[in-house]
């Protein structure tokens, strides 16, 4: 009974900083994308510089991908032609 309370405890814990990090996250990438200031220091830490047109595509992108209910578009591969 005394090794119960925490094992339960960490998995609450676990359970409820996974929710709280999923919640966070979601807010940041709402915020980056209405941000281009914010969307450039990010691309910056990235070691990327964007310009104002792909600036403008970065967003239109994390616009298409934030989305409710809609997956990720599914990139083609590249492969070989004639296989």
């Amino acid at each position: 009974m005394n090794i119960a309370l925490p094992i339960i405890t960490l998995v609450v814990g676990l359970i409820g900083g996974f929710a709280i990090g999923v919640f966070y996250l979601r807010r940041q990438m709402t915020t980056m994308q209405n941000d281009p200031e914010m969307l450039q220091k990010v691309a910056k830490q990235m070691g990327y510089n964007l310009n104002g047109k792909q600036m403008q595509r970065a967003q239109q992108m994390l616009k298409n991908n934030n989305q409710p209910g809609r997956a990720p578009a599914a990139k083609p591969k590249q492969g070989r032609k004639g296989r």
